[in-house]
């Protein structure tokens, strides 16, 4: 099997064909669903989040798998392949690696560096692994990944040298300190606005949310008060500032709500702000298009640079790994055949020679067996070093057609294995 990596994201298509293509919930499963179910896709896995829809799947054939997951995709979104197609971005084997291992490390985010993005991609996972469409091909690598992400925040501190969509979307805000503020929903991405937010200086802070409890909890780490959706309202009469991260497929402020000029900041897709604020007088309103064409978050620095690196070092070990893993099921083939012939052997010559006394037999056994065994060593041992540099797979080939191994044994190890 091989992976296969297809999406869309703040790189290659605007914030509205993000909105329009953006999955969640309910639609979300099924689309994963619907992507695994087909024949040539054996595992399946969806990162959906405010700028990227991706889908990464364990596959046997490029072309079919490519055709089915786009069409999947267009049936979900209701976007045409056409309309799609354009913005679409595909990697296939080591480059759906690489990918991936970007990914997670923040490099390919709107705000490079912010570390939302681990979280997002361990929770696709978890839903993936519950819904039953990933196995070990998926599995292993979104695991390493995640590990890869983990060690990139530790050991560079890019989290902490990048922005958050949050922090980059209240830089335009101007002073903070003294200013009221409201947050609507209590997500991580809510969760995070309200703790920066208070870090920054802002000590009064409404969470709005539809489950209250959930927003009660919020609002209470943060020194703030909740109170229940149907209050915001209300609320924004009072609020300066305003941060949405609900993504409820509708708009839940429009012009009509607002009474006094604030700052909205709308961080979810679909759009929770109706554009239509804009025309509000006093009113600022930053979304994702206005963060991405600021390009605040952006920069290049050391810490990303140094995530640059460990991406290509970590990428290069996890691809030997993998050209070894490809050889040990005709390692242990070949093994499996001189024990065999080992086996067959003794058998005939203990048939020959019955009068063998029990320690002399041992003996006998025990030294047809090392003598297989070092003859087997070095070039057992050779092949899977060689099998971490370029077409090793070649080697492992040449070892079947030298010992005339069974095509169907290494292949049978492997299911066993797996």
């Amino acid at each position: 099997m091989s992976v296969l990596a297809i999406g869309l994201s703040h790189r290659t298509a605007p914030v509205a064909m993000l909105e329009r293509v953006s999955v969640t919930g309910d639609a979300l499963v099924k689309l994963l669903h619907d992507v695994q179910q087909d024949t040539c896709v054996a595992e399946a896995m969806v990162v959906s989040t405010c700028n990227r829809v991706e889908i990464y799947a364990a596959v046997d054939r490029f072309h079919a798998a490519f055709t089915a997951i786009c069409d999947r995709l267009s049936v979900h979104t209701g976007v045409s392949a056409d309309e799609l197609r354009p913005h679409l971005y595909v990697h296939f084997e080591e480059r759906a690696v690489e990918h991936l291992f970007s990914v997670v490390c923040g490099l390919d985010s709107m705000v490079v560096g912010e570390g939302q993005i681990l979280g997002q991609v361990r929770r696709a996972l978890k839903l993936a692994q519950k819904q039953g469409t990933v196995g070990a091909v998926l599995n292993d690598l979104v695991q390493q990944a995640l590990r890869v992400g983990k060690r990139a925040q530790t050991d560079t501190g890019i989290d902490k040298a990048g922005a958050s969509l949050v922090s980059a979307g209240l830089a335009l805000a101007g002073e903070l300190p003294g200013r009221r503020a409201l947050v609507v929903g209590a997500g991580s991405m809510s969760s995070l606005a309200a703790t920066t937010l208070a870090r920054a200086g802002v000590t009064d802070i409404v969470v709005a949310n539809r489950t209250f409890e959930r927003g009660r909890r919020l609002a209470s780490s943060v020194g703030g008060r909740a109170v229940e959706l149907s209050a915001v309202q209300d609320e924004l009469a009072a609020a300066d500032i305003v941060i949405t991260c609900v993504g409820a497929g509708h708009h839940v402020i429009t012009p009509g709500m607002l009474t006094r000029g604030s700052f909205l900041l709308d961080l979810a897709l679909p759009h929770d702000i109706d554009p239509a604020v804009r025309e509000v007088p006093g009113v600022t309103l930053v979304d994702l298009e206005t963060i991405q064409e600021s390009g605040i978050g952006s920069r290049e620095g050391d810490a990303v640079r140094s995530v640059r690196e460990l991406v290509s070092q970590e990428l290069e070990a996890y691809l030997d790994a993998e050209r070894a893993a490809k050889v040990t099921p005709t390692v242990v083939a070949l093994r499996g055949k001189a024990a065999g012939v080992v086996e067959a052997e003794l058998g005939r010559l203990l048939m020959r020679i019955p009068n063998l006394d029990g320690k002399t037999r041992d003996e006998v056994t025990q030294t047809v067996h090392r003598v297989v065994d070092k003859l087997l060593h070095e070039p057992t041992v050779r092949v899977k070093q060689l099998a971490t540099s370029p077409g090793g797979d070649h080697y492992a080939q040449a070892l079947r057609e030298l010992f005339d191994l069974d095509p169907k044994m290494p292949e049978a190890v492997r299911e066993v294995e797996l």
